[in-house]
């Protein structure tokens, strides 16, 4: 039947039942008292007066929304419709007596009516559903866009795609290009509703027509199967079995969809399988699949084909992002390597001090009570941090080679100046020794007064060697640097005051100025100018970073790179700033920085201490309020040191 009369249980349609049935209308009685059984059909309600109670009006507006057509008879004695009945509520009122024409001409009216009130509910249910899908695609596209994580990314793509047309599984395959142009795919994500604990393992295939992902890559076709164990026997492409014999799953309906940018270059393929009438039913054998599964209708078609575009797109950008990342990081690593290559004795710090700031940030973000307990570093700040700790001594590369890698007080060359200054001092006492030894001979001649002054003259000789092996050691002995301001250099004065004479008769002192001022450096090997100097380094780090285009989540890069040598009570340098105008990540990396310039083992300027003694220097600074002392307090027993320990 076509169409449906609902009709008052006291009304009789005889007079006009022969002409609806050539009509196709069914007429079926309602009493005032049943549910209205309605179906798809459009459908008209024939009341009769008798059937009119105070139930009439709410009675008729609920059939009216469910889209039926009223049609009330008037009683006898009724002229006009009466005021206890809504007139919008009606398709028409026809007055009594009721003529079957008159009546017939006003159902098939109302059927009208029905029929496109029919349509209009159908068109608004299928445009609320169509608003539904492109509001939950733009929504999927803008998820898409924004997930930067290429692994996560993937995994988003195939699971909304499972999700939106009900599918119980799924692959997804990436188009690769090998460094000879040879294009391959590989099997790259997979997702099985009914056996989540099927192993997964990352492989390659050809990329051709005899696999259903090649064909669709190759071609830039979409695939539309019913049941893959059903091919034609003239298609280029088969279906592998041995998925569903190793793991007795029944693969049936499947859906491969290229996925293509807008140059329609196929980035990979999408791979849907079995579309579900429920989605999370699960498909235990072969008959729950025949149950279940259903073919992937033409509408769902278009649905992942525009999915498949944006997620092509999405792909592509995270491609993109990552290659522009490891192009970051390849530079990053490069200008770690100049800076090494400059200093090559601290190999390997920036690294040990990016990983230990990475791993206090680590311990910050976890800390569940203290001064920082509400701080937490996103993934992005991590980075943001771990860059500005591989770049924070770029700057060297702006100051001297001979002073960034000078190891001693003195300079190789002016030691071994003084060296050559001892040897010249020594060899004059040598010849003094043996000219007045041959002037006493030659005078008296040999005998017992000889052999006195000879006495004499080696016990001088002694002395004098001793005393410039003393002077030689000495400079040797001061000349090493110390990690804590320490030293006594009066001796180093007595040699100062001392004189020598040079060839031309002229004197000269065993110590200049400028060696005894380098010599009785108390901390370090370097005097106030080099030190500023190196001190320079950080404002070179800082230049050189501000000049590079960061993006949002790097911009601090330079600030917090530029800070690293200040201390918190305004005694760092270069900007001499203190307290709250230090970061936290700042802060984070100086103490770093610091543990491993104490423990390194590479620094042939001073001697590599212990982590305890280590941290003993360390526990002075912040008891001084140069530290940040909750900072270092995580730093220790977070044991954040023994990341570099681990490199």
């Amino acid at each position: 039947m076509k169409f449906l009369l609902l009709y008052s249980p006291g009304w009789r349609p005889a007079p006009v039942a022969e002409a609806l049935a050539q009509d196709q209308v069914e007429c079926r009685p309602l009493a005032p008292s049943d549910p209205a059984v309605l179906d798809e059909r459009p459908t008209v309600y024939l009341l009769d007066p008798a059937d009119r109670d105070e139930a009439t009006t709410p009675r008729l507006a609920a059939l009216v929304e469910a889209g039926v057509a009223i049609v009330a008879l008037g009683a006898l004695d009724e002229e006009d419709l009466p005021e206890t009945m809504a007139p919008e509520q009606l398709a028409a009122f026809v007055r009594a007596p009721v003529p079957p024409r008159t009546l017939l001409l006003a159902l098939r009216s109302a059927f009208k009516i029905a029929v496109s009130r029919k349509e209009t509910a159908r068109a608004r249910v299928e445009a609320a559903a169509r608003l539904s899908e492109l509001t939950e695609l733009t929504d999927i596209g803008m998820r898409l866009t924004t997930e930067k994580h290429y692994d996560t990314l993937l995994d988003l793509i195939l699971s909304q795609a499972r999700r939106i047309t009900q599918a119980d599984a799924g692959s997804l395959y990436i188009v690769e290009t090998s460094e000879t142009g040879i294009r391959r795919l590989r099997f790259k994500l997979s997702q099985n509703h009914s056996r989540p604990d099927i192993p997964f393992v990352e492989t390659t295939m050809t990329l051709d027509h005899t696999s259903l992902a090649g064909y669709a890559a190759t071609e830039g076709e979409a695939l539309v199967i019913d049941d893959v164990y059903m091919l034609p026997s003239d298609v280029a492409y088969a279906f592998n079995r041995s998925f569903d014999e190793r793991y007795g799953y029944r693969t049936k309906s499947m859906l491969v969809i290229p996925m293509q940018n807008h140059q329609c270059d196929v980035i990979g393929v999408l791979q849907l399988i079995n579309r579900k009438r429920d989605g999370e039913a699960v498909l235990t054998d072969t008959n729950a699949a025949n149950r279940q599964v259903v073919a992937f209708s033409p509408h769902t078609v278009k649905l992942v084909k525009s999915l498949a575009g944006q997620a092509a797109v999405s792909i592509e950008n995270s491609q993109l992002y990552e290659s522009i990342e490891r192009l970051f990081e390849g530079f990053v690593r490069a200008a770690v390597t100049a800076i090494e290559q400059r200093d090559p004795t601290t190999s390997g710090h920036s690294e040990r001090v990016a990983s230990m700031s990475v791993g206090l940030a680590q311990t910050v973000d976890r800390a569940g009570d203290g001064q920082y307990s509400s701080v937490h570093f996103s993934p992005e700040q991590v980075r943001e941090l771990r860059y500005a700790s591989l770049l924070h001594d770029f700057g060297k590369v702006g100051v001297r080679e001979q002073v960034l890698v000078k190891a001693n007080k003195l300079y190789p060359a002016d030691l071994t100046l003084i060296q050559q200054r001892h040897d010249f001092i020594l060899r004059s006492v040598q010849w003094q020794y043996q000219k007045s030894r041959a002037d006493f001979l030659a005078e008296h001649g040999p005998g017992a007064a000889y052999l006195t002054r000879l006495a004499d003259l080696d016990a001088e000789l002694a002395r004098e060697k001793g005393r410039l092996d003393r002077f030689l050691q000495i400079v040797v002995d001061s000349n090493r640097p110390s990690v804590l301001a320490e030293g006594n250099f009066t001796a180093l004065q007595e040699f100062a005051d001392s004189q020598y004479n040079l060839i031309d008769g002229a004197t000269a002192p065993f110590l200049s100025g400028d060696e005894v001022r380098f010599l009785s450096i108390r901390k370090g090997s370097l005097d106030e100018r080099e030190r500023l100097e190196i001190e320079s380094h950080v404002t070179h780090t800082f230049g050189f970073l501000r000049k590079i285009p960061w993006t949002r989540e790097l911009s601090l890069v330079p600030t917090i790179a530029h800070g690293h040598h200040e201390k918190l009570n305004g005694s760092g340098y270069p900007r001499h700033v203190g307290g709250a105008e230090i970061p936290i990540q700042t802060r984070i990396m100086t103490i770093a920085d610091i543990f491993d310039a104490l423990t390194a083992q590479d620094r042939p300027y001073k001697r590599a201490l212990p982590a305890p003694k280590a941290l003993d220097i360390m526990t002075e600074e912040v008891q001084g309020g140069m530290l940040d002392q909750e900072l270092f307090r995580l730093f220790v027993e977070g044991k954040a040191f023994e990341q570099a320990r681990a490199m």
